[in-house]
């Protein structure tokens, strides 16, 4: 996809974007125990967070054996915690995988009751996920088609159900026989697909009600060409186009990076896409494709708001519906959620 495609998408997204663009933050359960991320959680509800996510990962980007801790509690188990510890934001996980490690069936029903919990706050972000959390749990890493053509008939099983369904599948990776929801939310919870590529992209517009990927001033602009394209062409009306980044406060900029430079392998292709399992060589991966120069320009570091605000509205500007950014900060979690509280939000939304 060329550059004019590019710059028509976020022409467009740009013509469709709301007035009040919804801020979210992501929180790591790969860095953090869960009772640390469900302070943060109330804490980015007071700050003025629109929506609390949480990864959803069985292993972390890097090695714990160089000093980084690392955790794994499980994100619906978190989730269902966290819906009770606020009251008003918007809850999923981003995002969680559904090509082995969760059957597409109970996602559904993971899904649901936490919107019966939650009413009206509840959505599902669905990804191909990592080979890092997947082949612990048994699965020989497949190919990127592989990849994709197990997400897709995860989500068409997914989807059904939630839409109240009662579905029989016979797919080549997953099956379904008159699978139903008996306690089905009165709201259709919101679907939203990661995507990386092209490809990924066009299935979310196919089968999705938003895009979810990484605020890449490059990238994003492809993934947004590619979803519009393949809902228009499915006719259905594009949803949500949500851009993540990464952000760490703490008093110095140099500090809020290396408090975070464990992260730095979020930001490298193959982590995702190929068959790396291991934590240790995710984390090489990182240091190996990614400088601390290249770091600071794709992160949100340092105490100052300026710098926070200033990425912000780029990554605004590229048509998204949704912001999102992944807490990092080693040195100073809840000062980052507060620093966004107090300055960077206000200045986003004056």
């Amino acid at each position: 996809m060329g550059i004019v495609e590019s710059v028509k998408a976020v022409m467009w997204a740009r013509k469709r974007q709301p007035q009040d663009v919804a801020y979210g933050i992501a929180l790591a359960h790969e860095r953090f125990s869960p009772r640390e991320l469900l302070d943060q959680a109330v804490e980015a509800e007071r700050a003025g967070f629109d929506i609390v996510c949480c990864s959803d990962h069985l292993a972390p980007w890097w090695n714990p054996a160089d000093g980084v801790p690392a955790h794994c509690a499980n994100a619906w188990v978190w989730l269902g915690a966290a819906g009770q510890a606020t009251s008003q934001v918007s809850l999923g996980p981003a995002v969680s995988a559904v090509v082995h490690r969760y059957n597409p069936v109970v996602m559904a029903q993971q899904a649901a009751t936490l919107e019966l919990m939650n009413p009206g706050r509840a959505f599902l972000a669905v990804g191909s996920g990592e080979a890092m959390n997947e082949v612990p749990a048994g699965l020989d890493w497949p190919s990127p088609a592989g990849q994709l053509a197990r997400t897709e008939e995860a989500l068409t099983i997914i989807t059904g159900m939630l839409r109240g369904e009662t579905v029989s599948y016979e797919g080549r990776y997953f099956r379904a026989r008159e699978a139903r929801l008996y306690d089905l939310p009165p709201r259709r919870i919101p679907v939203y697909m990661s995507a990386f590529g092209p490809k990924a992209a066009a299935m979310a517009g196919r089968l999705a009600d938003g895009v979810w990927t990484l605020a890449h001033p490059v990238k994003a602009p492809k993934v947004i060409a590619a979803y519009q394209k393949a809902a228009q062409e499915a006719g259905r009306e594009p949803g949500e186009i949500i851009l993540q980044g990464v952000a760490a406060a703490a008093e110095t900029e140099d500090l809020a990076l290396q408090s975070s430079r464990e992260w730095k392998g979020t930001l490298v292709d193959e982590s995702y896409a190929a068959d790396v399992s291991d934590p240790a060589r995710v984390g090489e991966l990182g240091e190996e494709n990614v400088s601390d120069r290249k770091y600071k320009m794709m992160a949100m570091l340092g105490p100052d708001p300026a710098t926070h605000v200033r990425q912000l509205k780029a990554i605004r500007a590229m048509g998204a519906t949704a912001v999102v950014v992944m807490n990092v900060s080693g040195a100073d979690p809840l000062g980052t959620v507060q620093l966004y509280g107090d300055h960077v939000l206000p200045e986003l939304r004056g």
